[in-house]
C-alpha cells in the first residue's frame, strides 16, 4: 500500500490512519527507499529495498503502508514491484499546500540543510523538475517554487499507468472518505471511520488570509491551469 501526493497534502495522516488498521502496518517514510528515488529506481530495486525493511521490522504477514510523497514520481515502478498493491493519492488545494510548504521552509531560498535521507532542502532543483527549467527553478520566488512542487507531484500521481489501482482522495473530503477508502482497500470500514475521526479541517482555505497578492499571482503563473482543471480555482 502506497500513500503518495505532494508533501503537506495529508499523506502522513492517511498513512498513519491506514497503517493502524487490523492487518496493516505503518512503515512511515522508509529512508533508504526515499534516498534512492531521485535515481528513478527500477521495480526490482524498489522491491529489494522494501523487502529488506520489512524483514528487519518483522512486518511479514501484514500489509505494509509506505508513505513517502516522492513515490508519486515512480508510482508505476512501485506498483510493478508489488502487483497486488494499491495506492492512495492524497490531493489538496495547491494554494493551501503552498501556505504549508512556505511555513515549513523546505523549498525556501536560504535553506541549506538536508532531510533524513540526505536530500537537500532549499531552492536547488529536485529530480522532478523539468530538465529544461532547472536553472529557472532556483531563481523564482519561494511561493512559485512551492506551487511548482505541487503541480509536479499531482501530475505524476495522476499519470500512473495503473490508474485502476490508484484512488485519489481529496484532503478537503477526508472526513467523509472512510467508506470509499475502505472499499478500495478491502479494509474494515468501522475501524477506518474511527481512524479518520482525528481529521481537522481548520486549515482548509487558509490561502485566503495567508498568501499575499504577489504570492497568489506566482501560484497562478505556475499552477493556475491545473488548479482550475481540478476545480480549485
Amino acid at each position: 500500500m502506497f500513500v503518495v501526493g505532494c508533501p503537506r497534502s495529508g499523506t502522513t495522516f492517511l498513512g498513519r490512519a491506514i497503517g493502524g488498521l487490523p492487518g496493516f502496518v505503518d512503515l512511515g517514510e522508509v529512508t533508504p527507499w526515499k534516498a534512492t528515488l531521485p535515481a528513478r529506481p527500477s521495480a526490482e530495486e524498489l522491491r529489494r529495498i522494501l523487502e529488506r525493511v520489512r524483514r528487519l521490522g518483522f512486518a511479514w504477514g501484514l500489509r505494509g503502508v509506505e508513505q513517502t510523497p516522492e513515490t508519486a514520481h515512480v508510482l508505476d515502478a512501485a506498483l510493478e514491484a508489488y502487483p497486488q498493491a494499491r495506492a492512495l493519492h492524497a490531493l489538496r488545494d495547491g494554494r493551501d499546500v503552498v501556505c504549508s510548504l512556505l511555513e515549513r521552509g523546505w523549498l525556501n531560498a536560504g535553506r541549506a540543510d538536508r532531510d533524513d535521507a540526505g536530500l537537500a532542502y532549499g531552492p536547488a532543483p529536485r529530480f522532478w523538475v523539468e530538465p529544461e527549467r532547472r536553472e529557472e527553478f532556483a531563481q523564482v520566488s519561494d511561493a512559485r517554487r512551492c506551487a511548482w512542487a505541487w503541480r509536479r507531484y499531482v501530475e505524476a500521481a495522476r499519470a500512473a499507468a495503473a490508474a485502476d489501482r490508484v484512488l485519489e482522495v481529496r484532503y478537503e473530503t477526508l472526513a467523509s472518505a472512510a467508506d470509499r477508502i475502505a472499499a478500495f482497500l478491502d479494509a474494515p470500514a468501522p475501524n477506518l471511520h474511527r481512524a479518520l475521526d482525528g481529521f481537522r479541517d481548520s486549515s482548509i482555505g487558509r490561502w485566503r488570509t495567508d498568501l499575499t497578492q504577489a504570492q497568489l499571482a506566482d501560484v497562478e503563473a505556475e499552477a493556475g491551469p491545473l488548479l482550475r482543471e481540478l476545480g480549485y480555482a
